[in-house]
Parts: C-alpha cells; structure tokens; sequence
C-alpha cells in the first residue's frame, strides 16, 4: 500500500480518525507523517518514554515525598568504568556490568520499590510448578522457624513446625 500523500514510498503509518460518527482514514510513510504529526494529528511519532529518565526519576524522589533524596552525593565510582553514582543517578545507565556490584547497597531501595524485592526469583512452569513452589515454601518456612526459635516465640514454631510436615509430605507423595 502506497502512502496516500506522496504515492511514492510505502504506507508505515496508519490513522483512522472518528469525528462525530464520521471516520477518515490515512495512510502515510513514515515522511509525509512526520510533516503532519502535530499540525493535523495532535500527537507526535516521536518517543516519550524512556526508561533510562524513568530509573533517574526514581533516583530523585526515593521516597515519593518530591524532594530530593541525596543518594547520588555518595562519592561511588565503578573501579572498571569510571562512573560514578551521581552520573547513574542522572540518566539512568550503568556504564559496565561491574557498576551493579559497585552501587549494590545504594540500588537495593531502588529494586525494592520497582519489584517489591531485592531477589529474582522467576518464573515457575505450571507443570512443574506445584513441587518447586512447595519446595521454595518450604525453604522459607524453615527460615522462618530458626528465626521464631531464636526468638524464643516457641508457639508459633510449632505452628510453622507442623506446615513444614505438611509440605513435606505433599512433596514426598
């Protein structure tokens, strides 16, 4: 399909506008498109979102509060590439793999407040999935139960106590 402007180049870009129950549609390369973005369309086909400036803005108001936080006055530089976290904290990149090492304590409130945790965990299969989840409540539970032990909270082991044998035996069955 040729573009409905020049007739030359193919159509990449494809709008159907609806005013009051009338429709038009208009087919445009990429070219004639960029010529009428915002005149005619409101809009522009260039990029927003980007997710570099959407990490620095995490950076900046850590905690929601819209002022700013001064972690990126900590001094850090990645021994490897030179940068350091103030210029991460300003666009958003790490300049090599060693920088996630280097700013790993000041990255943690980051993760957390993006995924709610600091370990990737992944994704289960569902045919695999019943045993792995057991598996992987059960490795919490125990951690758990040494925790309410030490704790003295003895009571409360039991009942984390009798959960592991339940698992366990869902998991040996």
């Amino acid at each position: 399909m040729l573009c409905d402007e020049c007739g030359k180049r193919p159509a990449r870009v494809h709008i159907t506008k609806i005013v009051n129950d009338k429709r038009t549609k208009l087919d445009l390369c990429e070219e004639c498109a960029q010529k009428h973005k915002t005149q005619h369309f409101g809009f522009s086909f260039e990029p927003t979102f980007s997710i570099h400036s959407f990490l620095a803005g995490l950076l900046e108001d850590e905690f929601g509060t819209g002022v700013t936080v001064p972690m990126a006055e900590t001094g850090l530089v990645c021994d490897m590439c030179g940068m350091s976290f103030a210029e991460f904290s300003r666009n958003g990149r790490m300049g090599c793999g060693q920088c996630y090492e280097t700013f790993r304590e000041k990255l943690k409130p980051l993760l957390k407040r993006i995924h709610g945790h600091y370990a990737h965990t992944g994704k289960i299969p569902k045919q695999l999935g019943e045993n792995i989840r057991y598996k992987r409540e059960l490795e919490s539970l125990r951690r758990e139960l040494e925790t309410l032990v030490a704790e003295e909270r003895f009571e409360e082991a039991a009942v984390v106590r009798d959960r592991i044998r339940e698992l366990e035996r869902r998991v040996q069955g």
